[in-house]
Formats: structure tokens, sequence, C-alpha cells
């Protein structure tokens, strides 16, 4: 009769081997490097959060270092001794190798070089292999400290965690860009976004948030859209107005900052992450961002509804300029534009109590303010021509009461993108999926 118990307390091999610098350690990993020295090789070992190089003199454990090939899983011992050259300060003299795993052939790609140097063209088809490089595992153990440090700010401030489904019955965005597929022979769609839901459950938590798949069936094919995306999405009630959800916001990003220093320090020291500093946010409307762009750059914007992406890097060096902050926020977008959820400026209903958030010459989030009222919802959507019957069950939430409520929709490739400067939002997904992508 066996049992099972729990696991063993997991340790980080990079920390392990460092704390262990006189004795013996025994690790696994994967062989990423062998780098031959003529009478000695060293043995570069990729293993769960880095890499530690080993030192082979003449066979160990049967094997010479002609034997040991890049992609060869390993379980290693040897002495620790303090070595100021290598990576983390120590390296490991081999005294056993067990080979547990080789590679049926070559790799395609470098990944034994500190860049691998490759376009997104023959990068994306191959990542289940170059995301084992180090510099690709970086980025997403990033993206994924996002996430983490997005939910653990959400959960200090009372927001309870959901989970919506991506199979609905109609857009929450509306128009063209949906997926549609057959659901048993009923007519279904992959879920544009989490709104209806977040309201509904807002209305009965209070607070919300979810990190989750986002679906649009935009046809695009720019450097900054996918079509399935991951969204960090929060709602909130009792608000007085939008400005607490930007606040929200706010502080969400000041704490995440920190939370990525303290937990992925490593990971952007070697991406060399340039991390702002989150103070107050500076805040325009989009009429005193249109402004602002035709008064210090000499730009007279056509686009009547929205701002286009030069816009957004000309609004964000205004603010980078005036205020020293990568963010700023832009409110008051002309309601035509806006969700049919979205509450109308009592002052001035042209306007929607709706922002973006624009970070680094990009915008990462909208959100705003909701409808609440149930008489005021059904005139917005018989203004527009939508067919109510259709939203039955979305109504239902402001028929029978709902608090003053509003929330926001976060890009989280996006986020990590402009984070970590990169040029193709492709870059920041583990394995996009776009126009002409459905593998691997």
């Amino acid at each position: 009769m066996e049992f099972i118990s729990t696991p063993k307390q997991y340790t980080d091999a990079v920390e392990q081997a460092a704390a262990a610098i006189g004795q013996s350690v025994t690790l696994r990993g994967t062989v990423h490097r062998v780098r031959d020295m003529s009478d000695f090789a060293f043995v570069v070992v990729r293993v769960n959060r880095g890499l530690i190089q080993c030192m082979m003199r003449g066979e160990v454990s049967g094997l010479t270092k002609a034997d040991l090939k890049d992609g060869m899983v390993i379980e290693f011992s040897g002495s620790v001794h303090e070595e100021p050259r290598a990576e983390h300060g120590f390296e490991i003299v081999l005294e056993a190798v067990k080979v547990l795993a080789k590679p049926a052939e070559q790799l395609p790609v470098p990944l034994g070089k500190k860049y691998m140097g490759l376009t997104l063209d023959v990068d994306l088809p191959l990542r289940p292999v170059t995301l084992r490089h180090p510099i690709k595992q970086a980025v997403f153990r990033v993206q994924g400290a996002i996430a983490d440090g997005f939910s653990e700010y959400m959960i200090s401030q009372g927001f309870t965690h959901i989970h919506t489904p991506k199979i609905v019955t109609a857009g929450a965005e509306g128009g063209a860009s949906l997926f549609k597929l057959d659901y048993f022979g009923r007519p279904a769609y992959l879920a544009q976004s989490p709104q209806f839901y977040k309201q509904y459950t807002a209305g009965i938590f209070g607070r919300v948030f979810e990190v989750g798949s986002v679906y649009r069936a935009e046809r695009h094919n720019s450097s900054r859209h996918l079509n399935e995306y991951i969204g960090l999405d929060f709602e909130m009630a009792y608000i007085d107005s939008m400005y607490e959800v930007m606040e929200m916001e706010t502080g969400m990003l000041r704490y995440l900052m920190e939370y990525l220093k303290k937990h992925v320090a490593p990971e952007l020291a070697l991406l060399k992450a340039d991390i702002p500093e989150v103070g107050q946010i500076p805040t325009v409307t989009f009429d005193e961002a249109k402004q602002i762009m035709q008064d210090k750059f000499d730009h007279k914007s056509k686009n009547r509804y929205d701002l286009n992406p030069d816009e957004e890097v000309m609004i964000c060096k205004w603010a980078k300029e005036e205020y020293g902050c990568d963010f700023c926020f832009v409110t008051h977008f002309p309601s035509a534009k806006r969700p049919f959820y979205a509450m109308d400026d009592p002052e001035n209903p042209k306007y929607a109590l709706s922002f973006d958030l624009l970070f680094r010459g990009l915008e990462i989030t909208t959100g705003g303010q909701r409808i609440h009222d149930y008489h005021e919802q059904i005139a917005k959507l018989e203004a527009r021509k939508m067919d109510v019957s259709l939203f039955e069950s979305f109504t239902m939430l402001h028929k029978y009461g709902m608090p003053p409520h509003g929330g926001l929709g976060i890009g989280l490739e996006r986020l990590t993108m402009q984070l970590l400067k990169q040029q193709n939002i492709r870059e920041a997904s583990m394995f996009p999926r776009d126009m002409s992508r459905l593998e691997p």
C-alpha cells in the first residue's frame, strides 16, 4: 500500500546552487550550450529560471564533453565554487551526469546564443522551441507577473475574481467584429468582452475582476492588434463618477510596478526594462487633446471620433515633456463611437463618460461609467436602432435595480509590449492569433 502526501517545497535551482557554495548539489536541467575549451568544457545548463555554468573535465559518468549536445536533458551533480566571471557568481564542477532525454534532431534555432536574431516569421512557427531561450522566457515571466500583480491588487481592494463565458449569444460591442460558431444548431459567438457579465456581477458582488481571453474578428494586420488577446478587466459599483475607476487603475499600476520589481527583477534586468514611476497621471478631455496636438505639434486631426495611432504618440510625448509621465488619460470621447452601455455626460450628451489610458504612445485601456438606469439604457439602444429584444438578458440588470457603476479593460499583451518597449504585439503573445495564424 502506498500513500500520496504533499510535494516537497519548490526551490529555485539557481538559488539552491548559490546557497550551496563549498558543497555539492544535484539538479536537473537542459544543456543550453557547450563551450569546448580544449582540455575542459563549460557546460551551460538551462534550469527553470536561468542558466547555470558548469565545468567538465575529462569523462564524467562515462560521458565526454563531445557526448553532451544542446537540448539534452540531464541530471547533474557537482561541487559549487565561487566564480565571479560566471553569470551568478558561481559555477558547478561536474562530478556526475545522467542523461534523462535526448533530442531526436539538431535544434532548428541557435538557442545557445545570447540573442537569436530571428525575424517574427521564423520565430512564431517555432515558438515551442524559441520560447526556451532565456530572453523569450523572461518576457512571459514578466507578463505572468503582470497578471498576478493585477490580481493581487484587485483582491486587496475587495474585488471578487470571476470567470465569465466565452461562448455568447450577442456581442458586447456590437458590429461585425464577432467570430460566429455553430452551437448545437444555434448561432453563437466568441466573446468580444466580458462586459455584460462584469456588469451583472458588479450588481451582485459590488467589485469584480477577471483575467481572461477576448476575441475580435477584425481584419487587421498591424503591429498593435491581435484577434485573440488576454484582457485584464474590472468593474466596480456604487461609484460617484468615472474618475473613481481611473483612480483605481492608477493605484493598480503603481502597485503593479513595485510588484514587478520585487517578483521578476532578474527578468527585468535581462530585458533591460524601463519600469515607469506611477505618480499622478495627467488627464485631458478628447477636445483638449485635439487642441494640444494643434498648438504643440501643428497637427490638425481629421478624426472626429477617436485618436489615430500617431495622435496617441503625440499626446504621450506632451505628457512626458510637460509632466514627466509615461501615462495619460483622455476622457469624454464622442458618444457616437463609444459602446451603447456607456453613460453620456449629463452636462453634454454629445460626449460619453468614457476614457482611454495611453502608455508610451499606445492606448492600453478603455473604460468609463456605465448606464445604470433602465429607461436610459433602453432609450440609447433604440436611438442606435438596435433590437432591444436581443438585449433582454442584459437590460434585466437595469430593470431590477442597478447601482451606479463603471470599469475598464486592459490589453495584457499591449501593456507588456509597451512596458518592454517591443515593436510588435506578437512579441508579447506566447502563441499569437492573428488573421494568418492558428498554429502552433
